[in-house]
């Protein structure tokens, strides 16, 4: 595995290049939106869960200056995030073939339940920063920390080498009993040296105590971020996908978690003159997720009573043009099949 890791380390280009093409190739697989079409997701599982592997291998390469990730726990909350991600197509299509189109839905809703309890896991454990891509991206902010260490200067930093040096000498010198005085120095060495800072992470009760009001706000609109697919698949199991009841209250959900702090409140939000800070990570996943919201234009029953009728009526428009009129059937065709499949459009 190490080997492995390895090779993947050395040509990230060269692996990204091949998931590319890889992943390319998947849409050309036949029969992809028919009845048969466990074959074909299966191989798209397959490479989903290859590249995030490969993902997670090359995010967490090792540095000369920290060999330990700078994430708050060692477990991959991405990476299952991910691979969850690149299963639950596969999931739909089975349990659609296996179980009908009623009861799809129960594996559907226990998917989402557990992506829901692993990204409720990974905003606690980081301190419940804003999730970037779901959970997929870490949260972390680049360079915190390395400043202090590139302008520490002083008695200090001088000492701190003379010391490390005096220290490998002693651990090369094994087979000569180690002199007093440069344990004694080691000893100066290990007292002076400045320890890594143990970054004590957030917690509710310590970000609504300095956020007041607002803190609460912003873990509310977190969670209402997280917890929405899986409401909206509980309503589809209740009122089905043909009812205006689940489009209706997920995009509520999306709306209000928008407004609950938007980008200028954010910005503007004061306790005496204290202010939750953005990242520009953060300002663009919450552009990202707004983008989203267009996803409600190919979700039933809108899809089924207005956007289909465009599509077709464009379709019929420019048929008789060369090219441009095959091209658009194409396209439509490809829209509607992926529309069948709700984890293509949950946006989840």
């Amino acid at each position: 595995m190490e080997t492995y890791k390895r090779w993947v380390r050395r040509n990230k280009d060269y692996v990204h290049s091949l998931e590319s093409l890889a992943n390319g190739l998947t849409w050309l697989l036949p029969e992809r939106f028919s009845s048969s079409e466990i074959g074909p997701e299966a191989v798209t599982a397959v490479l989903g869960i290859i590249t995030a592997v490969n993902e997670h291998i090359i995010e967490t390469t090792p540095t000369r200056t920290h060999t330990s990730s700078a994430s708050p726990s060692s477990f991959p909350y991405p990476l299952c995030i991910s691979s969850l991600k690149d299963l639950e197509t596969l999931i739909e299509v089975v349990a659609q073939h296996f179980y009908g189109d009623d009861k799809k839905w129960n594996f559907i809703a226990i998917t989402e339940a557990t992506k829901v309890l692993i990204r409720l896991a990974l905003f606690q454990n980081t301190g419940y920063k804003m999730l970037l891509h779901g959970g997929e991206t870490p949260n972390i902010e680049r360079g915190e920390g390395d400043s202090s260490s590139q302008h520490r200067t002083g008695p200090l930093m001088k000492e701190g080498r003379a010391l490390t040096a005096l220290s490998r000498f002693g651990e090369n010198a094994r087979m000569v009993s180690e002199p007093n005085c440069l344990r004694r120095a080691q000893q100066q060495h290990e007292s002076l040296e400045p320890r890594a800072s143990v970054i004590e992470r957030p917690t509710l009760s310590t970000i609504l105590a300095e956020k007041g009001v607002y803190g609460g706000l912003f873990v509310m609109r977190e969670v209402l971020f997280i917890t929405r697919p899986l409401i909206y698949v509980l309503l589809i199991r209740k009122y089905g996908i043909r009812s205006w009841i689940p489009w209706l209250i997920s995009l509520a959900m999306d709306i209000i978690g928008a407004g609950v702090l938007s980008q200028d409140t954010l910005l503007r939000v004061s306790r005496g003159d204290k202010r939750i800070p953005v990242s520009v990570a953060e300002k663009d996943e919450l552009r990202r997720r707004k983008l989203l919201w267009v996803l409600y234009l190919m979700r039933d029953p809108f899809f089924s009573k207005y956007t289909r009728r465009r599509l077709e009526s464009t379709e019929k428009l420019l048929e008789p043009v060369p090219i441009i009129g095959f091209l658009t059937a194409k396209i439509v065709e490809l829209i509607i099949g992926a529309q069948t499949r709700y984890t293509y459009m949950s946006g989840s």
